[in-house]
C-alpha cells in the first residue's frame, strides 16, 4: 500500500538519450506511471525519487551531486541504464565515470540498453514497495 504519491525529477547526465526517451515514455497515456501515484515535477526539490540516465561525465558530477543535495531528506535514486550503472560503452572515453553510484548513492537499478519501460515501472515498483515497507537510515 502506498502511503503518499511520490514526486519525480529526472536528470540526464549525458549519453545517447536512448534511456531518457525510455524513461519520458513512463509518463504518456501508454504506460501512465500516474495510476501508482507517481508524478512528474521539474524541480528535484520538491520530489522524493530521482530517476538517473546516461553517464556521468565530468561536466555533470558537480550538478548531479547538486541536485540530489536539493531533494527532499526522504529522497531515493533510480539508475537507469547500463550507462549509468557502469559507463558502458563510453567507460573508456576520458570524460566520464565508472558509474553513478561514484557520485551518489544509488538505491535500485535497472539494467538494459536501454531497458523497456516496463522493466523501469518494475523497478520503480520495487523501490516504491521499499520506501512504503522501511525507512532510509
Amino acid at each position: 500500500m502506498i502511503r503518499k504519491s511520490p514526486w519525480i525529477s529526472v536528470c540526464e547526465s549525458g549519453s545517447c538519450n536512448g534511456c531518457l526517451i525510455e524513461v519520458l515514455t513512463l509518463f504518456t497515456p501508454k504506460y501512465d506511471i500516474e495510476r501508482f501515484g507517481c508524478v512528474w515535477r521539474p524541480s528535484a526539490r520538491d520530489t522524493d525519487i530521482l530517476i538517473v540516465t546516461g553517464t556521468a561525465t565530468r561536466q555533470s558530477k558537480s550538478r548531479l551531486r547538486r541536485v540530489y543535495m536539493q531533494m527532499a531528506s526522504e529522497k531515493r535514486v533510480l539508475a537507469v541504464g547500463n550507462c549509468t550503472i557502469s559507463g558502458c560503452v563510453f567507460r573508456e572515453s576520458y570524460n566520464t565515470t565508472d558509474g553513478v553510484e561514484k557520485i551518489i548513492p544509488v538505491d535500485m537499478y535497472v539494467p538494459g540498453c536501454p531497458p523497456r519501460p516496463e522493466a523501469i515501472i518494475d523497478g520503480l515498483l520495487k523501490l516504491l514497495s521499499e520506501m512504503n515497507g522501511r525507512k532510509k537510515s
